[in-house]
């Protein structure tokens, strides 16, 4: 039986390539975007180098981020424990176990003032993987800044604020679907107003394809909910060429090389044609900005030095293919959040690809090779066929609601597996070319005393401040929130007076409810 050749979206690799459309006229910078959103792209300036960073404490996580701004880092990525990413308070019994275990602990607007402790906000760009409490977190962010003295109309960043890939992929969700998209447009029509520059949602499908979509799946349903958010933020009335500009997108860059550039590719051509279907008549409104993070699915435990390698070349699929930011992933991160050393290895990785390799002295390197281009109309034409039946289904939050992309993902992501134990797909060092021998690796432990620091901190704020205002803002924002307003001002209320993260998702607790899954 001869062996079939295709990509993870199951397309054909043919053993040879012809193609016959004329691309010389295509620049970057133009509608639909497929070469690039910048004329000139890296030619002119490299894209921003994030390391994700956040364990532990506040202090801790400063610590490491002034580190990394030494080492070269030119924007910071906060990663958080997963009692701040599901509105947890560190006190909580359901936080025992976990403060501080995959992100840095947050409670309070204390703890956000020691986290960028001698950073100044207006001179940083600031990713924040958040979502379900994104609200909370970007209040935390502005207090913070109005705290500095800080222009809001300078300060510029993201936050991810992509809750319906939680219900898909995650599980860091607490409220129901159709609320939590109106929590986002306040945060859209908030931030239109007060902070112009801030990117208020990275839709991702970074973890879409980590919970075990192919790439079409990833490109399609990271789409489809871009396209629910636009148009939840058009039922509320705000304009398409406003809040279109401030959209952003986080993409995962996985093992399939010339896939993943194709996807990231296509992905632009896609979404200007769909923005362009929804009203947007600004180019820049159309424009797919993203960030990429080199997939951690892909990194093993097993010879972790070998993740270098993955590492480097997911990282350089995502150059050629244009994106705007990357992370890459430390080589020991399947064993533990990454250590300095690894932290460094994965942040020279990218300074070598921008300043040795060569690869950004041109736009679009790759434009017109036979093969690309036909992979780019392969995965873009499965894309479509997933998207119209996603349209079918309600759009994204009604095919949420009936489980459609959960299963596909889950179909994929059990085939992918069989595939890995019929050896019909190697993994380097797990199911071929395997060492009796491990080299030992040092792992970043997180000390679980950590939770007894936080309710230390916690029991100090409650102390010193004034108990009567923060029930006076607490209950405002539920007024706020049951008459249907915009909660962003409300709630940066209460954190300035304040009210603990915890306390404030339990206020929307008790007005939303909180969503049990399909």
């Amino acid at each position: 039986m001869a062996k079939k050749f295709s990509t993870t979206s199951d397309i054909p690799i043919h053993d040879y390539y012809s193609y016959s459309r004329d691309l010389s006229q295509q620049r970057a910078g133009e509608f639909p975007f497929t070469r690039g959103i910048y004329n000139q792209m890296y030619r002119e300036r490299l894209w921003t180098m994030r390391q994700y960073a956040g364990f532990s404490t506040a202090e801790a996580s400063n610590e490491r981020y002034h580190y990394l701004l030494q080492q070269g880092t030119t924007g910071l990525s906060v990663a958080f424990d997963l009692p701040t990413q599901i509105g947890y308070d560190s006190d909580h019994f359901l936080a025992e176990g976990e403060v501080g275990k995959v992100g840095v602990s947050i409670n309070s607007i204390e703890d956000i003032q020691t986290l960028f402790k001698g950073i100044r906000l207006e001179n940083v760009s600031t990713s924040m993987t958040i979502n379900a409490t994104a609200y909370i977190l970007l209040a935390f962010y502005i207090a913070l800044a109005k705290q500095q003295g800080a222009d809001l109309r300078k300060i510029t960043g993201t936050v991810q604020n992509d809750i319906l890939k939680e219900y898909t992929a995650r599980g860091t969700y607490i409220y129901p679907p159709r609320p939590s998209m109106k929590i986002i447009t306040d945060i859209f029509e908030y931030c239109s107003a007060n902070l112009p520059k801030w990117n208020t949602i990275s839709i991702s499908g970074y973890h879409i394809r980590e919970a075990g979509s192919t790439a079409a799946q990833e490109l399609a349903f990271t789409l489809a909910n871009g396209k629910a958010y636009v148009e939840a933020a058009l039922s509320k009335g705000l304009d398409i060429n406003v809040f279109g500009k401030r959209l952003s997108f986080f993409f995962n860059a996985h093992n399939n090389f010339f896939e993943e550039i194709a996807k990231f590719r296509v992905a632009r051509r896609m979404w200007a044609k769909m923005m362009q279907n929804l009203g947007a008549t600004d180019e820049r409104a159309m424009m797919l900005r993203f960030h990429t993070q080199t997939g951690g699915s892909t990194l093993t435990a097993q010879q972790a030095e070998n993740n270098i390698a993955r590492v480097s070349l997911q990282a350089l699929s995502a150059v050629l293919g244009g994106t705007q930011s990357l992370h890459t992933n430390g080589f020991d991160e399947a064993l533990s959040l990454p250590t300095e050393h690894a932290a460094r290895i994965a942040l020279r990785t990218q300074q070598i690809i921008g300043e040795e390799s060569g690869v950004t002295q041109t736009v679009d390197p790759l434009a017109g090779s036979y093969f690309i281009e036909n992979i780019c109309d392969s995965l873009e034409e499965k894309s479509w066929a997933y998207i119209h039946k996603i349209d079918a289904l309600g759009g994204s939050v009604a095919a949420i609601e009936q489980g459609y992309m959960q299963e596909e993902i889950a179909k994929s992501a059990y085939e992918y597996q069989q595939s890995i134990e019929d050896n019909s797909q190697i993994i380097v060092g797990v199911n071929e070319y395997v060492s009796e021998e491990e080299t030992p690796v040092s792992a970043f432990k997180i000390d679980d005393s950590i939770r007894k620091i936080q309710t230390e901190k916690l029991q100090q704020v409650r102390q010193s401040r004034n108990a009567q205002q923060v029930t006076a803002t607490l209950q405002k924002l539920q007024e706020v929130a049951q008459n249907n307003q915009n909660i962003m001002p409300t709630v940066i209320e209460a954190v300035e007076s304040k009210a603990t993260l915890g306390e404030i998702a339990d206020v929307l607790r008790k007005v939303y409810g909180e969503y049990v899954g399909v």
